[in-house]
């Protein structure tokens, strides 16, 4: 079963899209800030993550970036799930954080589905 770890400091927003993966047979593990997914992000083993930008503490496009730099987790594919959609943020998560999607919120269930899937199927044909 694919595993993925939801990263967002928002209760709401994690329940509503744990339900929405969990409904598509997806495993789901969630964390409340950036420090506890670099935290627990090698016992969870996710196959993929989806990561607010604007929490507290660490922001969520220096998470992606320390995961993307450190060997035992730099091929675990990130999207970033935020309200912040100008162009600046969205180059800033694909050239800084090297983050393999950006989608805003609010989003449609169906979009974000299509965008997981995407990014999955991108990553194991790469691997």
């Amino acid at each position: 079963m694919t595993k993925i770890m939801i990263v967002d400091d928002e209760p709401d927003v994690l329940y509503i899209v744990r339900k929405i993966l969990e409904k598509e047979g997806y495993e789901v593990a969630v964390t409340y800030s950036g420090k506890d997914c670099l935290d627990t992000v090698v016992d969870v083993k996710p196959d993929l993550i989806i990561l607010d930008i604007m929490m507290p503490g660490l922001d969520g496009w220096e998470v992606a970036r320390t995961l993307k730099n450190q060997e035992h987790t730099k091929d675990i594919p990130i999207i970033m799930l935020t309200v912040r959609v100008s162009d600046d943020s969205v180059e800033r998560s694909f050239q800084y954080s090297n983050a393999d999607g950006h989608l805003g919120k609010p989003i449609s269930n169906e979009k974000m589905l299509n965008t997981i899937k995407w990014v999955l199927e991108n990553k194991r044909g790469s691997g």
